[in-house]
């Protein structure tokens, strides 16, 4: 469905709604039993790698995709749904899993598909029509926002970790594999 909208900076754009609940839905809840047949039990070097200093590890994105489910996604929708835009969401810690007791890997596969499923079927205990995907929150930074927008986040959300897992996993080996880099764009820095 294409329609017209005015974004915060009173910008009006053509936007392609490709989103649909169910599809959503079905993407979010593989992303913990996914993560959980890749990374479970592999050795700590491909657990513990990252891209430098200030990037994440595979093990510390885990942690944030809990932080996610325990202050994010459906406590901004809960959020949305009580106050519309009225009231602005509760600013977000990106980086509050840093914060959390230390925890095996194992332990956080298992509390985030928890989580998780804990999520998905209060979502689906709303009972959610189409239009309620039209109705308005405020974000802290981006101003109105709708609730479809927010959920499609959330898919776009873990998809992008996912590649970031990938790609701190693929980059390990980026000396490694010699001439081959040059079709490996995941081992390339910001090369094209």
């Amino acid at each position: 469905m294409e329609r017209g909208r005015t974004d915060n900076t009173g910008t009006t754009s053509l936007l392609a709604m490709n989103f649909d609940l169910s599809e959503a839905h079905a993407l979010l809840g593989r992303t913990p039993a996914m993560l959980d047949a890749w990374l479970r039990g592999l050795p700590a070097a491909w657990l513990s790698c990252d891209e430098g200093p200030d990037t994440w590890t595979p093990h510390a994105v885990v942690g944030h995709l809990i932080v996610g489910e325990q202050t994010d996604w459906m406590p901004r929708v809960r959020h949305l749904l009580e106050h519309g835009p009225r009231v602005p969401f509760p600013v977000f810690d990106r980086e509050a899993q840093f914060a959390r007791p230390p925890q095996s890997l194992g332990e956080l596969l298992d509390e985030f598909a928890l989580l998780r499923r804990q999520s998905l079927g209060e979502l689906l205990s709303l009972d959610l029509a189409p239009q309620d995907l039209e109705r308005l929150g405020r974000h802290p930074e981006f101003g109105e926002v709708t609730l479809g927008q927010h959920l499609a986040t959330w898919v776009a959300h873990d998809l992008t970790h996912v590649t970031q897992i990938a790609r701190v996993m693929a980059r390990r080996y980026a000396s490694d594999v010699g001439p081959w880099r040059a079709y490996l764009r995941v081992v390339r820095d910001s090369e094209g």
